[in-house]
């Protein structure tokens, strides 16, 4: 059976940090207010952990047709058409990745994710929390430049490291990280280890392995918002907690070498293509970026991608649909996907995002 490409919708999700006040202008709407809400969580089967509200079902993404299926409902009910079969027989049901939208109005807390070997061991699962930024945009207006925090200095040592959360030190904190200052269409790979953080004025499409294993050092927000001890240590614990962080110190210039991934050309008929993150980097997902100046014909590739488009306006046609396209519409593709095809309007081009899941 031939599947096609699935409208979806993102699902805001409520984090500790405030922000989220441009995502509504992804969506054609005004500057909405930022808040708690301030990530979009897509094409997810991922459900977001925060303390206090276990109740809740949040992250999963639902399909676009007023139905209320969940993409992962969707999954569940033909795999390996869906997801391609030898992804299911590496990974099981599970796309194995998860994509987001963060737009931060505050720095956000100090913090590192496991990496998968350290996953296994601390909370039993196959996916640790390696993730990558692309810069969609910085917000205007605000005291210093949009930056973030990204690595060890050099000299760290764990003890060091546990001193300043013992202290409760913010300063200190962030004087032992890498600050690099950021623009808009750069790409950052954060392995899971590296402490980070995301500064005020950041709008990024974040990718990362499907997990919410976030270690906190911070137990106030600069809002002053106060975290919840088990957002901190995740049920670790505040001294194995820091069995998640790489206690490898390394200056600026070799975190940008290592990190600020260059975008790739690569050959394609139907417009210009690039790499922004490829398997090469890591084996976690792939992220490219594809500017359609004319009618395009795509179709499925044995393996599953999802599309988001970043500018432009259009139509994607399908055997049986025309689905308007326009900056923020969303698509999953099947692995066993028919022929679908991008058009434009205006003449101008349609630039959108296409990200696979891991290799």
């Amino acid at each position: 059976m031939k599947y096609e490409p699935v409208k979806v919708k993102g699902e805001r999700v409520w984090r500790t940090y405030i922000g989220g006040g441009m995502i509504g202008c992804l969506h054609g709407e005004e500057m909405t207010e930022d808040g708690h809400f301030p990530e979009e969580w897509m094409y997810s089967v991922t459900r977001a952990i925060n303390a206090g509200r276990e109740a809740l079902t949040e992250g999963l993404c639902r399909i676009d047709d007023h139905s209320g299926t969940t993409l992962k409902q969707l999954i569940e009910k033909d795999p390996k058409a869906i997801l391609g079969k030898d992804h299911v027989e590496k990974w099981g049901v599970t796309p194995g990745v998860l994509i987001k939208i963060i737009d931060s109005l505050e720095r956000l807390t100090v913090q590192a994710h496991p990496d998968k070997q350290m996953a296994e061991k601390l909370f039993q699962s196959r996916f640790g929390k390696t993730e990558c930024w692309h810069i969609l945009g910085t917000r205007k207006g605000l005291e210093d430049k949009p930056c973030i925090y990204l690595g060890f200095r050099e000299g760290i040592t764990r003890q060091d490291w546990i001193s300043c959360f013992e202290a409760q030190d913010y300063d200190r904190m962030l004087s032992l990280l890498n600050r690099i200052e950021v623009e808009e269409g750069e790409t950052y790979l954060v392995r899971g280890g590296v402490p980070h953080a995301i500064g005020p004025g950041c709008m990024m499409i974040e990718i990362q392995e499907p997990t919410d294993f976030t270690i906190r050092v911070e137990k106030v927000t600069p809002s002053g918002f106060e975290i919840d001890d088990r957002m901190c240590h995740q049920g670790l614990g505040f001294q194995k907690m820091f069995d998640c962080f790489a206690y490898t110190g390394k200056n600026e210039e070799q975190i940008r070498k290592e990190s600020c991934i260059q975008a790739e050309e690569l050959e394609w008929r139907g417009g210009k293509r690039y790499r922004l993150v490829g398997y090469d980097h890591t084996p976690c997902f792939q992220m490219e970026k594809l500017e359609i100046a004319s009618s395009c014909e795509l179709e499925g590739e044995g393996v599953f991608c999802c599309l988001y488009v970043l500018s432009g306006k259009g139509t994607l046609k399908t055997d049986t649909r025309n689905y308007r396209v326009r900056q923020g519409t969303q698509f999953f593709v099947p692995a066993e996907s028919g022929k679908y095809w991008i058009g434009i309007e205006d003449f101008e081009p349609v630039i959108l995002l296409k990200l696979y899941g891991p290799e």
